[in-house]
Parts: structure tokens; sequence; C-alpha cells
């Protein structure tokens, strides 16, 4: 069962309340102070409120709108421990790309669903065209079979008549085993047509769960993979031994997918000076793709950029802030091998 966010919560009984209320007095009256709200956590309950309320996001995407709710629920129990406010940040920007995630997930399926019903209808509408003149070509020929032997049971000056009434039968007969043929056509362009769309289904399917494992997030430049600065130590550019099990996820997703192509772009904050923010935003992004050729993924599928301090996530005026500027993205290209530039 997925966990209550505080909004959810089922009201106490009146003995247990009480109880609760004087607990909350002594803790206030210990610490002087509750915690003050996080910007980005209410944020994540907003955004996650709008997309449980949408009966499309319960019916296509209830597996990540559950995933979601999940990430919320980290963060609320994170901030209802009163536990350091970047934690709690940085739970709560996790959530909101699970939200995000849900919302685009609903999006495609429900696209895909309308693609599929049309192309279904538009293949019945021609089967069944196809099989009424199949049927009318039937009856004509049985019509003018009879025809046929009624002639041919008429005088021996009839008999004329009776091979054209056979030939027109045999021309009938003709014109409806060619309308059978085009119905069978019909019927196995239909079924070829739905095994394409089973497929492309499957297809689609897998890559969505390989890109949710990623955390990967749409944005207006494609599918972008964020790397935090946890995985290298301080001022260094040397992968911790938890950043390069997510990079090994990331070569299993390129050698799966040749024709794609990645960005690999390098961030820091604000502290420092501009040209050692450059180049320790260089060396972290080549130290990426240095590990992504190592585990066999092809250079020419390979980009690496240094930004330093440039396209900042979040303020560089508080330490969760600065955190979320210190990473390494990597932007996915379409099928076509194209990566949005900056």
């Amino acid at each position: 069962m997925r966990p209550f966010t505080p909004e959810q919560k089922a009201p106490m009984n009146p003995i247990r309340l009480y109880t609760l209320t004087l607990l909350a007095a002594a803790t206030l009256a210990a610490c002087g102070s509750m915690p003050a709200n996080n910007t980005m956590l209410d944020q994540a309950r907003s955004e996650y409120r709008d997309a449980q309320a949408s009966s499309q996001m319960q019916v296509l995407a209830p597996a990540e709108l559950r995933q979601a709710g999940e990430a919320l629920a980290r963060a609320n129990e994170a901030f209802a421990r009163d536990e350091d406010s970047t934690k709690v940040t940085q739970l709560a920007y996790l959530a909101r790309q699970r939200v995000a995630l849900a919302t685009e997930a609903a999006g495609r399926k429900d696209a895909e669903a309308a693609v599929a019903e049309a192309s279904a209808v538009r293949d019945r509408l021609r089967l069944e065209a196809r099989t009424r003149e199949a049927d009318a070509a039937t009856r004509n020929a049985a019509l003018a079979t009879q025809d046929a032997a009624a002639s041919q049971r008429q005088s021996a000056a009839s008999q004329q008549q009776a091979r054209s009434a056979q030939q027109q039968a045999n021309a009938s007969q003709q014109r409806a085993d060619a309308s059978q043929q085009q119905a069978n056509e019909s019927m196995q362009a239909a079924a070829a047509s739905q095994q394409q769309a089973d497929e492309a289904q499957r297809r689609n399917a897998a890559l969505e769960a390989q890109l949710r494992d990623l955390n990967a997030k749409k944005t207006e430049r494609g599918m972008v993979i964020t790397i935090g600065d946890v995985l290298f130590d301080t001022n260094q550019a040397q992968l911790k031994s938890g950043g390069m099990r997510s990079i090994e996820r990331l070569s299993g997703f390129l050698k799966e997918y040749p024709q794609r192509k990645a960005a690999i772009e390098g961030y820091t904050d604000s502290t420092g000076s501009d040209s050692t923010n450059m180049a320790l935003s260089g060396r972290r992004a080549d130290a990426v793709l240095s590990a992504l050729i190592g585990m066999g993924v092809d250079r020419n599928q390979l980009i690496s950029s240094g930004y330093g301090e440039s396209y900042p996530v979040a303020g560089n005026d508080s330490a969760g802030g600065r955190q979320m500027n210190r990473r390494v993205e990597i932007v996915l290209s379409d099928e076509n091998g194209t990566v949005t530039p900056r």
C-alpha cells in the first residue's frame, strides 16, 4: 500500500490528539521553533496532488504515479524528522522528477493509444468493404449460374444465349475470387499492422523502463540524465564507485541503442574562479566519457563539454542550491542521433 502523505493522513482520535499536543508543546518548549517550510517540498506536494487528481494519470501511468508518491513520502518523512534541509530539498527534487516522468508517460501512452485505435478502425473498415464486395460478387455469380441453368433448359435456339449467360457467370466468379483474394490480403495486412504495433509498443515499453531506471527527465533538448556531485570527491574529477554503477547502466543503454548519441556536460556552482570551475567541469565530463568508452561504448556516440558555473538549475545562495548546480548532465539524442545544442 502506498504511504500516506502528510495531507492524506487519517484524523486521530481526541485522546491521542491531546497526548500528541502535549508532546508537541514540550518539544516546542525544548527546541524553541519548528522547522521552516521547504519550497521544493511544497512544489513537489502540489505537483503530485495535481497528477493524482488526473483520471488519465490513474489509468495510463499508475506505476509511475506510485513511484512518485513513494518518492514524495520519503521527502515528507525526512522533513517530518527535521533532517538536513539539503537532503529534504534533494528528495523533494527527485519526487518532482518522478511526477514529471509520470505525466510524460501518461501523455505518451494516450497518444499511442489514439494512433493505434485510429489504425485499427481504418483496417476494420477496409476489411468490411472488401467483404461486402466479395459477398456481392458471390451472390451475382450464383444468380448468373442460375440464369445459365435456366437458359440451358430452353430450346436449341436459346443455347447461344445460355452460353453467353455462362460466360457472364464465369466472369462474375472470377471477380468474386479476385474480391475474396483482396479481402484475404487485407486481413493479412491488418494482422501485419497489428504485429508491428505490438512490437513498437514492446520496444517503447522497454525504452521507457530503461529511461526510468536511469532517472531520465524529458526537457526541450531531449531526455536528460543528471549525475549529482555526490559521485565525485570535492574539487576532484575521478568517479567514485557509486558513480561507476550509474555509468554502467548508462553504458548498457547506449550499447543497446547504438543509433543514439550522448552529450556529456559538466557544471559547477559559483564557488571558485571562472577558470577553475570551467576546467573542473570539463574534467568531470571527460571522466564520464572515458568511463563509458572503457565499458565498450563507441567513441563516436559521445561528446563531452564543460560549462563551469553557467546554466545553474538552482540558486547559488544556499548549500542545497550549490549542490544541485554541481552536476554532470547526459543529454540523449533522438533516434536519428541528433542532440539539440546549448
